[in-house]
Parts: structure tokens; C-alpha cells; sequence
């Protein structure tokens, strides 16, 4: 049954006229689960994952170095209520299900059986798959299965708990064209949605976040004295702590983080389109949001995308903006009431929201046109320059004229989806965007594109061939001119590799990509914008550029605030909504018959949600004290399919088994057995270039063997390794996990038959004059070398356990190059042979990466394979990763 209910008309715009109507989809009905229960409450303090230890000062010391000053009339808890899962387990024990209901066999191991079985169909198979599978005689014969088709095994999916409801409402949108008839074309389109406040629900209350989950602001510092200001997460920027103080005392706030971007379906024909809607909160940790498989994110809803071929050319475009409005208003709808009078749920009673977006889904959203500033009143002609302007007031009344809206530069949306939405400012709430602001964005189109300008793409097609392989990093082998199509990745790798006269744009691109941000830091990302705007004439002159009224220029002007209000820009980057499209739009796209998709791609995403719901459910439940519905769970249930562990490999190409529990300290990492075991000493002079290998080996032996008697010859063999993996704890600043790099030291491979030749890699290193234990923090006490062998000691030698490598030694560091300010180094010799050395593979720090020096042009015999052998003097990249960047600017 369909109730029709009309929808709030657009406020003076007889031409266009918007209905929306209920459309029940007819899904199958839910058994009792945790979300279908409004009353319970637990409003919790936020969680500190290290003990605290109150300060005389007044703040928390905490034992990761970090001052707290915490707002104490937040996030209070009101009583005691129970998870998600708690109410799910006490249902269970009360109908007598076991665990794995419906999916019921007499056995219990059968039955868990066959919920894997389950879980393995749903997610890998289609429904005609399915179909088949369960058909076949050895499945039919052979098993003892309680479903025996694609049918009845979809019919105990749908049994299964899960998220909110999906609802469609069907919106009639009236345009202005007529008919031959001479009445108005009209066209009806589809909302899909989920009631937000019911996602909330879902995302505060489920047990997987339960330490990553912040429930009220505090100001973090990095020194006792409070000087040193500390922003990463949301809960630790001033944004939250300033919207706490208009809240009753102890009230939770839950930050909605929205999300939307307008997609394709079709694959190479067809115009089928999708527009998600995804939301986050706050509360949870950025890095955990970040992980696409954790499910932090949350898709809402379905926009409709469609040609609004009713409309003439001149009003579609202004009628796509009132649409997407009307239909966003709907989808939020139950937010307004959250937000303005609170809801009790566990662990949250208020809300608020910041929006994440790329640049036109911006402007759509704000209803500023693209070619004016989203969050400011700079004029349009003004964006090139340096100017503090007024921000935009979503408060301000700006009258009911077009001239008016003209004026500000907006598109003339009487009433957007945001003006009811409480402690909402839409012009503040948009974030920075890292992937299409600064690398597609001003690195790409503007720095990329001025370089060629000025040195032609010759030339700079010229200098990136001649860029030395690294770890890791793309080699641009046909230059990076004739590339038609760019990835996120490939925009970054670019940074290492870009003449130099931009490097305050390179020093904001860092700086704004860390996770941590500091009193500092922030102080420096705004002085890179500031030395930007001082040199950016050269351009003029050089008749690059007219001027400098481009959007996402000025938009960098407005990082320092965003960060400091809503925190690192780093979570709220673009990036994962675009990975977000996979799971939530286009595999559920392939799912369906391509007819009535929108339907179809709301069930699967259902039952998808359904099994990763219930999998999760096992998974604690094996984790909490034994109850009957707990009996038959192994004592750690996991679900086989999820595993992400490293695999054994027979290719030293590839990384080797690593240590499974993340590293404290650094650690050296070596294969099992050696690729080239025996390898005589004139093979390691010729194939590896190791000219001063004995002479070395020899100050070597005598300095660490000093008893040792034998002096090594040409008849000595050594086992050679092609790479060693150096695992180092995470750098906070820039990554959340421990760091991988591989130290490549591979002479050449000839070609064979159909196999083509590989070049010989000796990758550049970071040495220490001693063993570390944590990660780069300066290059202070390192010096750069190449690795030309990694070897061990035969036994002639006497017993000793430390791996050796061969190393060619680089001059200390140079003072910066004036222009560019990078470090130089060049090749250091000694009596006119290049300066060698035997050292320590545990002295080896990380991998590092040099760029030739080329002048005004690149010498024609420079490539990829030889540059490091045909220069001489050599620019350090402090660009070839974050953790590299840090340590120069710390070194500085």
C-alpha cells in the first residue's frame, strides 16, 4: 500500500513543483533485533585508551607524552542499557535459538558449518550461482544443508538481524514543458533512504568501535605549559568544544560527517547513473573511519539522478539544484527533531554536522555557484590574492530575489536541505579535500600544467624518465605528458619528482596530508601559502599564467581554519567515499538485472549488511563469558574469510614473511635462505659493481673481528640476498601502521626467451652510525649510501650472526640548493675510487631516494636504470614519502 503525502513546495517557484509519496519495498519482515528498540540509553565519557594520571597543572598526563585539558560537563552517562548485541544474545537464550539461528542443523558443528557456507554464497556468488551450487549433485548428496536453493537460502538470509530499513519515496517533479496535449511534462523519481537517526544508533552502539569512540572534547598539548596546541581527531579541535557550551550540561554530541557524489553505473554503454548519500560520526577515530572493510561509513540513502528532460535547457540546471535540495531535506528529515531536542540512545543524545564533498558536489550543496568561494564573500575576481573576507552567515537573511542571490553568488534555492538542521553552519561544515583540491586539483591541473608551460614537455618528459626507480614508487617511463587518465596515487607519486620553483605549494601539500597537526605545523602550513602568494608573479612574467582567480587555489586559504575547527583534514578526505562507491554502488549494480536496479541494490546491500552484522555478532559473543548461547562457539570464532595475513612466497621480489605482531622497534627482515647462495667474489665485483668488496671486507673483519686470522680472497663464496624489509613503528604524523620499505640490492637479469631483462636495483639507504629503535625523526647522525650487497659471513670466518651489506658511501649533506631549498649530496671518493664500505644491515635506517641535478636540460644518457651511475652530484627528495618530509622539516 502506497500513501501519498504531499511534500513542502519550494517557496515562490511556480515553475517547478515537487510531490513525494511512500513507496513500501516490500522486504520481508525483521525478527527482533537490537535496532528496533528506541529506549535504551548509555551516555558514556569518552574513552582514553591509555591510563591517565591527573596533573598538578590541572591536565591529564597520559603515558603517549600528551597533555589533556578535558571538558568535564560533557558526555555524562545517564544509565546503565544494553548493546546491540546484548539484546540480540538475550532474545536468542529466550527462544532457545543457537547462535547461528536460522541456519539450524541438529548438529551444532554442522550448523556452524553451514553458516559459513552461508557467508562464503552471499558474498561471493550471485543469486544464479547460488542456484547452481546448491543443484548439484555432490551438494545435494553429500550435504546436510537446510536450504536446498537460491530461494529458501534467501529466505533464512532475510531472517537474519540487520541495519535500519531501506523506504523508497517516489517525488513527481513538474517541469516546464508541454506536452502535445499542451499540459506541463511531468517526471517521477525515486528517494531511497534510511532514517539517519537509526544509523546513528547503529554506528555509537556497535561494539567494534568500542575503542575508538570519543564522547567529549578536549584540548591536547604537547608540552606541560599548554603552548604547543595538538589537533588530530574531531574531539581534540575547537569546533566541538565551542558547540558543547550551548548544549545542557553533560549532554553527548554526535558529529554527523556527511558525504555524496554522483556516480555512473554504466560500464562502456548505458546511462545509468547512481548518487549515494554516506554518513559518519565524529566520535569514531579517523583511522577507523578511514577503513573501508571496518564499515564506519554508512550509506543513507540513494539521490535521483536523473536528466530532468522536462525542463528546458535554461531551468534544468537550477532545477537539478531545488531537486537535490528537496530530496536531501526528506532524507535528513529525522535529524531535525534529533538535533533540536535529542534522543536518548546508547551513548549519544545530540547532533551536529560537517559535510564531506568534492568541489561541484560542493557548490550543489551550498548552492554557491563554482565559480565564487563556498565558505567566504571574496569577490570572483579577487580569489588569486592573499585577503581575509567575510565569511558567509547561513543566519543571514538575503531576501527572496534573484539580484540579491546574485549578489553572493548563490543559485536561487529558497529553502536548501540545511536551513532547518540545527547547530548546522553548511558553509563552515565543508572540509578540506586533499584528493581533489591539492593533488588533482592545484598539484595537477595548475603545478603539473605550469612546469610544462615553462620548460616544454620534451623536456619534462625528459626528466622524469631520468627519475632512479624507488621502492614502490611509479616510474613515468613515456614521461608524464601523453598520461590521459590519473589516479590518487599517481598525483601523489608526481610530488617527488616536480621541478622545484613551486616549493612552497609542495611544503602546503604535505603539511596539510598530516595526521597530526600542531601549533607548528599549522604555523607553517599557512607561512607555505603566504610564500606562495609573494612569489606567484614569476608566473605573470613568465606569461604562464593572466591571473590566479581559480577555485581550489582559494580554497587553501581556508585549511588552517577548517583543521583547527573539525581536525586533521586526513579524515575527511574524498578518497574513501570514491572506495566507498565499489561496495555500496557498483557491486550492487552488477547484482541486479540492470531493471528497476534502485530496488534490487537497497535488497542486496541488505543482505550484505545482514551477514557482516551477524559475523560480527559471533565474533563477540566467542569473546564474552560462556552462556548457553554461547556454548557450541569455539573459544575464538572468526570468520575464515576475513583473514589478512601474509602468505609464504617462493619470489624474493616480493616482500617476505614478516613478523605478524606490529613492531615496537625497528626491525631488519631478511628471506628465509638466501636467493644466490655461494656466490664467488668476482660475482659479486662484476654482476654487483662492488669494486672495493675484499678491501672493505677486510677493514670490516678488522675492525669487528679483531682475532680473526683469515683474510678474505677471491676463493671465498658468500650468500647473497636480493632485498632486506625494514619494518619500523609508525610515524603518527603520517601513518597509523608500521612502515614496510624494502632496500633493493638485484643486479641485472638478462632477457630469456620470452622473458624480458630486468634492470639491476641498488636502491639508496639512510645509515646510521649505530642501531636505532624507532622511526626517522631527524637526519641528524645518518649519511646516504648505496646498497650494493647484502650478504652473511661464511663460516671460515668464525660464528657471526649479523647480516653485512656492502655499501658505496655519499658525501654529509651539502647546504640547501638556494632556489629549491633541497639537500645535495654527491658520490664521495677516496684516492680517486669510490669511498666503500662493509657495514651492520641493522645500521641501515630506510630506504632513500636522490634526483639528479640536470641543469637548464636533462643529459641524454640519463635513464631510469643508470642515473645513479651517470651523475655525479644529486638533490635529496624529502618529497618521496610523509615520514621523509617530517624528518627534513624537523632537521631544519
Amino acid at each position: 500500500m502506497i500513501e501519498e503525502v504531499e511534500a513542502e513546495n519550494l517557496d515562490d517557484t511556480p515553475d517547478v513543483d515537487f510531490l513525494h509519496q511512500d513507496a513500501a519495498p516490500g522486504h520481508v519482515h525483521r525478527r527482533p533485533s537490537p535496532d528496533t528498540d528506541n529506549n535504551l540509553a548509555l551516555h558514556k565519557t569518552r574513552r582514553v585508551t591509555v591510563e591517565e594520571v591527573e596533573d598538578e597543572g590541572g591536565m591529564l598526563f597520559p603515558d603517549n607524552g600528551r597533555y589533556f585539558e578535558p571538558q568535564p560537563d560533557a558526555g555524562w552517562a545517564l544509565h546503565k542499557g544494553e548493546t546491540n548485541f546484548e539484546r540480540y544474545r538475550t532474545y536468542q537464550e529466550e527462544e532457545g535459538e543457537d547462535p547461528w539461528s536460522p541456519f539450524e542443523n541438529a548438529e551444532i558443528s554442522l550448523t556452524r558449518e553451514e553458516w559459513d557456507l552461508a557467508h562464503w554464497l552471499v558474498k561471493n556468488l550471485g543469486q544464479t550461482q547460488t542456484d547452481e551450487f546448491l543443484k548439484l549433485p555432490i551438494t545435494q548428496n553429500h550435504t546436510k544443508l537446510s536450504f536446498h536453493n537460491n530461494r529458501s537460502f534467501l529466505q533464512r538470509m532475510d531472517k537474519l538481524p540487520r541495519g535500519p530499513e531501506w523506504s523508497c519515496k517516489k517525488v513527481t517533479v513538474r517541469g516546464n514543458c508541454e506536452d502535445e496535449n499542451g499540459e506541463m511534462l511531468q517526471e517521477e523519481v525515486e528517494l531511497w533512504s534510511r532514517n539517519p537517526v537509526e544509523c546513528v544508533k547503529e554506528l555509537i552502539g556497535n561494539t567494534s568501535f568500542k575503542e575508538h569512540m570519543a564522547y567529549s572534547p578536549a584540548k591536547v598539548y604537547a608540552d606541560h605549559a599548554g603552548q604547543d596546541r595538538v589537533i588530530d581527531e574531531m574531539w581534540t579541535a575547537d569546533w566541538w568544544g565551542e558547540k558543547q557550551k550551548a548544549l545542557p550540561e553533560g549532554a553527548t554530541i554526535a558529529p554527523i560527517i556527511l558525504s555524496s557524489d554522483k556516480m555512473s553505473l554504466s560500464q562502456f554503454r548505458g546511462d545509468k547513473s547512481a548518487w549515494p548519500v554516506y554518513m559518519s560520526i565524529g566520535n569514531i577515530a579517523k583511522a577507523k573511519r578511514r577503513q573501508a572493510s571496518a564499515r564506519a561509513t554508512v550509506l543513507i540513502g540513494y539521490l535521483p539522478a536523473s536528466k530532468l528532460d522536462c525542463f528546458t535547457p535554461d531551468a534544468r540546471s537550477l532545477a537539478g539544484y531545488r531537486l537535490f535540495h528537496h530530496c536531501m531535506a526528506l532524507l535528513l528529515q529525522p535529524l531535525i527533531g534529533a538535533g533540536s531536542d535529542g534522543v536518548e540512545m546508547v551513548c549519544v543524545d545530540s547532533w551536529v554536522r560537517p559535510y564531506v564533498a568534492d568541489f561541484p558536489e560542493q557548490c550543489l550543496v551550498s548552492c554557491c555557484k563554482e565559480n565564487r568561494c563556498l565558505k567566504c564573500l571574496v569577490a570572483a575576481n579577487e580569489r588569486g590574492d592573499a585577503l581575509n573576507s567575510a565569511m558567509r552567515d547561513p543566519e543571514r537573511k538575503i531576501g527572496q530575489h534573484p539580484p540579491e542571490f546574485e549578489a553572493n553568488g548563490l543559485h536561487a534555492v529558497y529553502k536548501p536541505f540545511w536551513a532547518d538542521l540545527p547547530h548546522a553552519d553548511i558553509f563552515l561544515a565543508f572540509t578540506p579535500d586533499l584528493l581533489h583540491q591539492l593533488h588533482k586539483g592545484v598539484f595537477k591541473d595548475h603545478l603539473v600544467k605550469w612546469c610544462l608551460d615553462i620548460i616544454g614537455e620534451d623536456e619534462m618528459d625528459a626528466r622524469f624518465k631520468a627519475i632512479p626507480n624507488y621502492p614502490g614508487l611509479q616510474h613515468f617511463k613515456k614521461g608524464i605528458s601523453s598520461v590521459k587518465q590519473w589516479t590518487g596515487r599517481e598525483h601523489k607519486e608526481m610530488h617527488g619528482a616536480v621541478p622545484r620553483f613551486a616549493r612552497s605549494i609542495l611544503d602546503f601539500s604535505y603539511y596539510a596530508q598530516l595526521q597530526i597537526q600542531t601549533t607548528e605545523s599549522l604555523e607553517a602550513l599557512q607561512t607555505a601559502l603566504t610564500v606562495f602568494h609573494a612569489n606567484k608573479d614569476i608566473l605573470k612574467e613568465l606569461a604562464v599564467r593572466e591571473h590566479f582567480n581559480i577555485p581550489k587555489l582559494h580554497q587553501l586559504t581556508h585549511y588552517v581554519q577548517s583543521i583547527t575547527l573539525f581536525g586533521a583534514a586526513d579524515g575527511f578526505n574524498t578518497e574513501l567515499p570514491e572506495r566507498l562507491h565499489i561496495d555500496f554502488a557498483k557491486d550492487s549494480y552488477r547484482a541486479s538485472n540492470k531493471r528497476d536496479y534502485k530496488e534490487q541494490m537497497a535488497l542486496w546491500l541488505q543482505r550484505q549488511e545482514a551477514v557482516f552484522l551477524c559475523s560480527a555478532y559471533l565474533d563477540w559473543l566467542s569473546q564474552q563469558p560462556r552462556s548457553k548461547s554461547a556454548a557450541g562457539l569455539t573459544e575464538c570464532h572468526s570468520n575464515p574469510y576475513d583473514l589478512d595475513a601474509d602468505s609464504d612466497t617462493d619470489s624474493e621480489s616480493e616482500t617476505p614473511n614478516l613478523p605478524a605482531a606490529e613492531p615496537l622497534q625497528v626491525t631488519h627482515v631478511l628471506a628465509k635462505a638466501p636467493a644466490h647462495p655461494h656466490q664467488s667474489v668476482q660475482t659479486i665485483i662484476t654482476a654487483h659493481g662492488a669494486t672495493e668488496f675484499l678491501s672493505a671486507l677486510r677493514s670490516f673483519l678488522l675492525k669487528n673481528l679483531p682475532h680473526n686470522t683469515i683474510v678474505p680472497g677471491l676463493q671465498d663464496r658468500f650468500d647473497l640476498y636480493r632485498q632486506v624489509v625494514i619494518v619500523t613503528p609508525p610515524d603518527l604524523r603520517v601513518s597509523d601502521v608500521p612502515q614496510r620499505r624494502r632496500i633493493r640490492a638485484t643486479p641485472e637479469t638478462l632477457p630469456s626467451g620470452r622473458k624480458p631483462g630486468i634492470p639491476a636495483r641498488f636502491d639508496m639507504a639512510l645509515i646510521a652510525d649505530r642501531p636505532r629503535s624507532s622511526h626517522l625523526h631527524t637526519l641528524e647522525g645518518v649519511r646516504v649510501a648505496q646498497v650494493r650487497a647484502i650478504f652473511t659471513l661464511p663460516h671460515q670466518f668464525g660464528a657471526y650472526s649479523r647480516a653485512l651489506a656492502y655499501v658505496e658511501w655519499f658525501t654529509p649533506f651539502k647546504p640547501p640548493d638556494p632556489s629549491s631549498r633541497m639537500r645535495q649530496v654527491s658520490r664521495s671518493t677516496r684516492q680517486l675510487r669510490r669511498n666503500a664500505a662493509v657495514i651492520h644491515v641493522d645500521e641501515i635506517v630506510q630506504p632513500c631516494h636522490l634526483i639528479p641535478k640536470m641543469g637548464q636540460t636533462v643529459d641524454l644518457r640519463l635513464r631510469s636504470g643508470n642515473a645513479y651511475e651517470v651523475a655525479n652530484d644529486f638533490y635529496f627528495n624529502e618529497f618521496i614519502d610523509g615520514e621523509m618530509f617530517c624528518a627534513c622539516v624537523i632537521s631544519n
